[in-house]
Parts: C-alpha cells; structure tokens; sequence
C-alpha cells in the first residue's frame, strides 16, 4: 500500500520497536517508558494503540495473534511488514539528511523581547535557565537509568543530541544575560 502523508513520530518509534521483534501495544508502550523515550515522542498507551491500528490500516504492519493472560484484556501481537520497513527507512532516510524547521515558540519569544524591560528579560531568562538545568538533569538520570536497565548505547544517541542542545541553549542564554546586564547588549 502506498502512504500519502509521513509516518507519525509514534508510528516512527512503534515500527523501530516491531523490527526488533513483533510486540502487542502495551509491551511497546513498556518498552518505550523503559528506554525514557518519551523524551522525544509523547507516549500514552491509548494514543499507541491508535497509531498502531493505523499502520496495520495502511498495511504497515500485521496483527499475528490475540492471547489473553488471566483476567487481563486481550492483547493483538503486531508484526512488521515489508511495507513497514520500507517506510520506516524512507521516513528516517527522510529526517536524517533533510533539515525541517520546526517553528519552535522560542526563538518569536526572542523576536519580541525587546518589547520588555531589560530586567524582566533577565529574571525570565533567567528562570529559563533554571528549568533548562532541570531538563538536563532529568535527562542524565533518564539515560543513566535506561543504561542500568540494560537499554543499548546505540538506542540512546538522542539524548546526547538533546543534551549536547540543552547545554548549548543554557550556554547562549547566559551569554545574552550577562551581555544585556552588562550592556554590551543595548536595550
């Protein structure tokens, strides 16, 4: 089957999880808070399986069996398709090598700022600061934990992508603080 509009960010990660092995919703959904993956795509186990169901819709992937464990609900093992493969190397071939801008609120906030007085953009950048060091933090611990869960160094070069950024962030918002403090920045 042909796919009119790219995979999702969670199709991308629930056909990633099914080339590893067939796998049913709720194990992916496992798999992916095991790894801390909800960093980089928002994971709820309804909205995975919805994602699911449209790859199988789009011929992606196939349902391999239905098992119930106990009382629990029945659970649909989901296997990935040629098709899937295909599209999930196109889609990644697609975001590896071609930059998107992705609007990000950040930098219009920028763009307006000097709408502000200097001191209310230091003590709010300043607070950004704050919850930037948060993120890192979180994300250290994050990928600490997932290592000691065993989760493969390969599986994690995200995260040092998005701390390499945060750091970056925190380094480029000091400097416009201290510039704008200083005055070497005239507002």
């Amino acid at each position: 089957m042909t796919r009119n509009t790219p995979l999702t960010p969670l199709g991308i990660s629930a056909l990633g999880l099914l080339v590893e092995r067939p796998m049913h919703p709720y194990e992916m959904y496992q798999v992916l808070m095991q790894r801390h993956e909800d960093r980089i795509v928002k994971v709820r186990p309804g909205t995975l399986y919805h994602a699911v169901g449209r790859l199988a819709a789009d011929g992606l992937v196939e349902p391999l069996g239905t098992e119930r464990d106990g009382n629990r609900p029945e659970r649909t093992t989901y296997a990935i398709l040629p098709a899937g493969r295909d599209a999930l190397k196109s889609r990644v071939e697609d975001l590896l090598s071609t930059p998107v801008n992705e609007y990000p609120c950040f930098p219009q906030a920028l763009d307006a700022a000097n709408n502000l007085p200097a001191a209310a953009v230091i003590g709010l950048m300043e607070q950004r600061l704050d919850h930037l060091q948060a993120q890192v933090t979180a994300l250290e611990t994050g990928v600490a934990q997932a290592a000691a869960n065993g989760v493969e160094p390969r599986l994690l070069i995200d995260a040092d992508y998005q701390q390499t950024l945060l750091n970056a962030e925190i380094k480029w918002v000091g400097q416009l603080c201290s510039d704008i403090a200083s005055g070497a920045l005239p507002w």
